[in-house]
C-alpha cells in the first residue's frame, strides 16, 4: 500500500469512528449535531470538494466529485447529516479499493515486464564500473555477470553462458549463447561470465523498444473505452439535469395541480439519484479491464500495442499465415539422400558440400552442415556457378556438377526423379548421375498443433501463402490440415490474395495476417490485424506489426486470441451490469423507493464488484474461448 493509500485508509478509519459515536449519541440541538458532523465529513470529504471546486473552475463541472459533492452538500443543507457522511465515507473506501486494485495490477504487470536493466559494466583499468545504460555508446564491450540483466543488444565476444528469456518470451528454457552469438537486452545471465560488443544504443535496444510499446498501449483505445468515454461525457450532465428537474418540476408541478408541493422529499430523491448516477464503475473498471488483458498477454510473451488491437483481435475469423518462419523453423536441412548405383551416400553428401563450399546461400551451408567435417580449400578448384542452375567444380581432381534437374539436363546426364517432396539438389562426378539430395524447411514442432487449435478457437479458415514451389507448399499444409494454401508467390502476389479475402469475409469479422514483421510488411498493413512472428529482437517486426510474439512459438496466435476475447467478455459483463443496476435504482430512487443507503451500494457496491471482475483479465488463464 503507497504512502497516499495508507492516508486515506487513516482517514476512512477516524471519521468512520467518529461517524459511529455521534450517531450513538442523542443530540437534541441541531446546530450542535451539524457542527460535530462536520468533522468526519470535512475529514473524509475534503479533497473531494475541493476537487469538485477545481472542476468548476476550469469548465469541467460534470464529473464523479461534483456528482457526490452537490449529493452530500444539500443531504447536510436538509438536515440529513448521517446520510451525507456516510456517503462520503463509503464513496471513499470504494475509492481507496479501486486505487488498491489498480494499483496491484500495474505492479503486477511491472513485475512481468521487469526487463529494464539498471546498470552496464564497463571495464576501467582492471576494474568493473557500472554506468547508466544510456551511457553506453556502440561498440563498447560491456561485461555481464551471473544473475544480471543484458543492458544492451550485442554480440558475445567471450564466454560461454545460458540466458532467461522467460520475461521476454514467457518461455522458461534457458537459451545457450557463446562467442559470436547475437544476444538482446532484458535476458538475465543465469550461469556464466559473458563479455559483449554492443550494437545499439540503450535507446535502440529490444528492452527500450518493448517497454515503450507496453507503456504506451493505453493510447490507444477500443471502441468499447471510447463508448464508455462519449457515454459518460452525456450521462452525467443529463442526469443532473434529470435531478434538477426532479427537484424543482414535479414540486411545481404539484402546486399547479393543487397538492402540496414536498419541496424536501423531491430534493431528497434529486440527491438520492445523483449518488445513484455516479459513472465510476464504468470510467474505471473498462480501462482496467483491457489494461488487464495487455498485461497478462504479455507475461506470455504476446506484446498488444493498445487496447483496439486486443479488441480487433477478439474478432478473428481468418488466419492468414506465412510459410517460412511461421509454420516451418526458415532453417534448411538435408532431409533425404538417395545414391544412384556405384556411389555412396557419404560420397554423394562429401562431393556436393566440396562444390558449394564457396556459395553462402542456405542450401549450400545446409549441405556443408551435414557433411559437417572441414574442407581443406585446396581440394577444390575451377569453381563455376551457374544462375538459375547449379555450381560445377574440381573436387580432388573430380568434375562434380551440382544443381537443379536444369543444371542436369543442361549437361544430358540423365537423372533420377525424386519421389518425395523437398528442395533437390542433383549431383554428377566425372559425367556420371550420382544420386540427388533433398533439402527442406524443417516444420515446426507445435505448428500442426497450432493450427488446430485455431480451429478449436473458431477461426473459419487457417490460410497458407507462401513464395516456395508447389509440390513443398502443398505437402507441408496437408501435413499441418491448413485449409487453403497459395504457393509460389511473390511479395505483391500475397497483398493481391490477402485483398481478396478482405473482399470476401464479413463485415464483423477479421482477418489476421501471420508473418515474420520483415519481409511481409506490406501484407501485415494490409490486413486488419498484423501479428509478427518469432520476433526476439527484430526491429522491423515490433514496429511493422499490432500484435508482437516474442518468440516461435504459432500456438500463441490462438492464446492471444483466447486472452482477447476473455478481456471483452469481462468488459461487456461490466457494461451490462453496471448499466443495467444503475438505471433500476435510479428508477426506484426517482418514486422514492430508495434511500440514500441503498444509492451508496448502487454506487460504491457496483463498482467494487465491477473492478473485482476486471482485474481477473489479469489472469493468463484462458480455458475458454
Amino acid at each position: 500500500m503507497t504512502r497516499k493509500q495508507k492516508r486515506v485508509l487513516m482517514r476512512i478509519i477516524i471519521s468512520a469512528v467518529l461517524v459511529l459515536a455521534f450517531s450513538l449519541v442523542s443530540i437534541e440541538n441541531p446546530y450542535v449535531r451539524l457542527a460535530l458532523f462536520m468533522v468526519p465529513y470535512l475529514i473524509i470529504g475534503y479533497d473531494i470538494l475541493r476537487k469538485a471546486a477545481l472542476g468548476i473552475i476550469h469548465g469541467e463541472v460534470f464529473d464523479e466529485n461534483f456528482l457526490m459533492a452537490v449529493a452530500t452538500v444539500g443531504a447536510i443543507v436538509l438536515g440529513e447529516y448521517l446520510e451525507g457522511t456516510a456517503v462520503m465515507l463509503f464513496y471513499q473506501i470504494g475509492e481507496l479499493f479501486q486505487s488498491y486494485a489498480v494499483g496491484k495490477s500495474r505492479r503486477n504487470i511491472t513485475q512481468l515486464m521487469d526487463i529494464r536493466p539498471d546498470y552496464a559494466n564497463i571495464e576501467q583499468d582492471g576494474v568493473l564500473v557500472q554506468v547508466e545504460p544510456e551511457e553506453v555508446a556502440v561498440g563498447t564491450v560491456i561485461t555481464v555477470q551471473p544473475g544480471e540483466k543484458v543492458p544492451i543488444d550485442g554480440t558475445v565476444v567471450s564466454g560461454v553462458s545460458s540466458l532467461n528469456t522467460s520475461a521476454l518470451t514467457g518461455e522458461s528454457l534457458p537459451r545457450e549463447v557463446q562467442e559470436g552469438d547475437e544476444v538482446i537486452s532484458g535476458c538475465v545471465n543465469m550461469s556464466g561470465l559473458i563479455h559483449i560488443r554492443t550494437t545499439k544504443e540503450f535507446g535502440e535496444s529490444t528492452v527500450s523498444k518493448i517497454l515503450d510499446l507496453v507503456e504506451n498501449s493505453s493510447m490507444k483505445k477500443s471502441k468499447s473505452e471510447n463508448f464508455i468515454t462519449r457515454f459518460a461525457r452525456y450521462y452525467t450532465p443529463a442526469v443532473c439535469i434529470g435531478a434538477l428537474a426532479l427537484a424543482l418540476l414535479v414540486p411545481i408541478f404539484n402546486i399547479l395541480t393543487g397538492h402540496e408541493a414536498g419541496w424536501t422529499q423531491w430534493l431528497i430523491r434529486a440527491l438520492t439519484t445523483l449518488v445513484i448516477s455516479c459513472p465510476c464503475a464504468l470510467v474505471i473498471s473498462i480501462p482496467l479491464s483491457f489494461f488487464g488483458g495487455i498485461g497478462g498477454a504479455s507475461a506470455k510473451g504476446i506484446l498488444v500495442k493498445g487496447s483496439n488491437y486486443l479488441e480487433a483481435l477478439s474478432r478473428t475469423a481468418y488466419v492468414v499465415c506465412d510459410k517460412t518462419g511461421t509454420l516451418t523453423k526458415g532453417v534448411f536441412q538435408v532431409a533425404y539422400v538417395e545414391a544412384a548405383q556405384g556411389f555412396g551416400e557419404e560420397e554423394l553428401l562429401e562431393a556436393a558440400a566440396c562444390a558449394e563450399n564457396y556459395s553462402n546461400h542456405p542450401i549450400s551451408k545446409s549441405l556443408k552442415e551435414a557433411y559437417g567435417k572441414a574442407i581443406a580449400p585446396g581440394r577444390v578448384t575451377q569453381v563455376e556457378e551457374i544462375g538459375g542452375h547449379g555450381v560445377t567444380a574440381l573436387v580432388d581432381d573430380r568434375k562434380v556438377a551440382a544443381g537443379n534437374v536444369k543444371l542436369m539436363k543442361k549437361l544430358g546426364i540423365p537423372y533420377l526423379k525424386p519421389n518425395k517432396t523437398g528442395t533437390e539438389v542433383h549431383v554428377a562426378i566425372d559425367g556420371s548421375y550420382a544420386g540427388y539430395i533433398l533439402i527442406s524447411d524443417v516444420i515446426k514442432d507445435n505448428a500442426k498443433q497450432a493450427v488446430t487449435r485455431l480451429k478449436e478457437v473458431g477461426v473459419k479458415q487457417v490460410v497458407m501463402l507462401t513464395g516456395d514451389a508447389r509440390n513443398v507448399a502443398d505437402a507441408v499444409a496437408e501435413e499441418l490440415g491448413v485449409d487453403v494454401v497459395k504457393s509460389e508467390l511473390l511479395p505483391a502476389d500475397k497483398v493481391s490474395e490477402v485483398e481478396a479475402l478482405l473482399e470476401a469475409k464479413g463485415k464483423k469479422e477479421n482477418l489476421v495476417f501471420v508473418g515474420d514483421g520483415i519481409n511481409d510488411a506490406p501484407v501485415l498493413s494490409r490486413a486488419d490485424l498484423g501479428i509478427a512472428m518469432g520476433a526476439l529482437g527484430a526491429d522491423a517486426a515490433i514496429e511493422a506489426a499490432d500484435i508482437v510474439l516474442m518468440d516461435d512459438n504459432p500456438e500463441k496466435i490462438a492464446t492471444a486470441i483466447g486472452i482477447s476475447r476473455k478481456t471483452l467478455r469481462i468488459v461487456h459483463q461490466n457494461i451490462v451490469f453496471a448499466l443495467a443496476v444503475k438505471f433500476f435504482c435510479l428508477g426506484l430512487g426517482a418514486v422514492g423507493m430508495l434511500n440514500m443507503w441503498w444509492a451508496i451500494f448502487a454506487d460504491v457496491g457496483v463498482m467494487v464488484i465491477a473492478v473485482l471482475n476486471a482485474t481477473r483479465a489479469l489472469s493468463c488463464r484462458e480455458a475458454r474461448y
